[in-house]
């Protein structure tokens, strides 16, 4: 149930911040409610097909498709309102990525895969409809730019990862590592962090 709970968390913000990219490239409304979706679902849809999950969770459980369907039209009849919430808008995207990351890690585990393997997965599964979202958009993907945000989601899953090795409680832990996610990417957007890029460019 706790897993559940993530993920649609989860699928909420993550639909809203793909929507709210979408309204801003001017797409109409079902361009808006696609980009959502796949910005919400793309990350589980990647997960599940690691992991050899067949139909991925997200097509078989109507709630993931509602849940990110009904936040992407409230997008884009409110959005006015929601751009106005720049900060709010990348803080829930800093605890969509804490919690989709935390519960990629936890359904990699529960299948059996190594804890290495579960912290890619669960990486992925934090980074991959943000990745798609970009990639629809014609823009270079924010996982591959100088922002700190995969790194973010690896130490998440590290943490989750951790915690299964050592045998504690899963609620806590996954709680601690989200927690973990968000603080790093609320930082990082804070104090303006960011990783190495290559030098001597410009000429």
């Amino acid at each position: 149930m706790l897993l559940l709970v993530l993920e649609l968390a989860g699928t909420a913000v993550f639909a809203a911040s793909g929507a709210l990219a979408a309204v801003r490239a001017r797409l109409d409304v079902f361009g808006v409610v696609v980009l959502g979706m796949t910005t919400a679902l793309g990350g589980g849809v990647i997960r599940d097909v690691l992991l050899d999950v067949s139909p991925p969770t997200t097509l078989r459980d109507w709630r993931y498709l509602l849940v990110p369907a009904i936040t992407s039209l409230a997008v884009f009849w409110y959005h006015p309102q929601v751009a106005r919430l720049r900060r709010a808008v990348l803080l829930a995207d800093a605890a969509g990525l804490g919690l989709f990351t935390t519960a990629g890690t936890t359904t990699a585990l529960a299948l059996g895969a190594p804890v290495y393997t579960a912290c890619l997965i669960g990486m992925t599964t934090g980074i991959g409809g943000g990745a798609l979202r970009d990639v629809l958009l014609r823009e270079i993907p924010m996982v591959l730019r100088k922002e700190i945000y995969a790194l973010a989601a690896l130490a998440g899953a590290a943490v989750v990862a951790l915690g299964d090795r050592l045998q504690l409680p899963a609620g806590p832990v996954s709680v601690v590592g989200s927690a973990l996610v968000i603080t790093i990417r609320v930082l990082a957007l804070w104090r303006r962090w960011h990783a190495p890029v290559a030098r001597g460019l410009d000429g």
